[in-house]
């Protein structure tokens, strides 16, 4: 599996933190979630998959609370990992990301969670926008080299 991010301190303990995310192509672009607040930045929808949990229920759950958008017919697309803190949960984690590419369908509301916001992205400002290295090799990987800036 992929790795992206910094290399983990052998010292430290992590803990396994499986997680869903969503390749939402739309329009010609990609649809997205802007995180305000504290981290200001563009992110893939999706998220922690919790206890009990399925992943595909945690992926609509996700997107959904961070876009107000409601999909189908998501399917694996990408697996990779990132050793990284995670200040909401004072947590040291191991996140195994799984990216799905999915439809959306409509969007339902406005976005539950707090500080989102759902944007469209042309692929090459997405390229370079998401605040995940994962992220975008995964969105570079679906849309094809062809977008990628020299």
């Amino acid at each position: 599996m992929l790795r992206f991010g910094t290399t983990p301190d052998a010292h430290r303990r992590y803990k396994r933190r499986p997680g869903a995310y969503a390749i939402l192509p739309y329009k010609g672009g990609l649809l997205a979630t802007y995180q305000g607040g504290r981290n200001q930045e563009y992110q893939l929808p999706g998220g922690g998959i919790d206890p009990g949990e399925s992943p595909l229920h945690a992926l609509h759950r996700e997107v959904f609370e961070e876009t107000g958008w409601c999909i189908t017919q998501p399917q694996v697309f990408f697996r990779f990992k990132v050793f990284s803190f995670m200040p909401d949960y004072d947590l040291w984690a191991e996140k195994i990301c799984t990216i799905y590419v999915a439809r959306p369908v409509y969007r339902k509301s406005s976005p539950s969670e707090p500080d989102h916001h759902p944007v469209l992205l042309p692929i090459d400002v997405a390229l370079s926008a998401l605040a995940s290295e994962g992220d975008r090799h995964a969105v570079a990987k679906f849309f094809g080299a062809r977008h990628l800036k020299p």
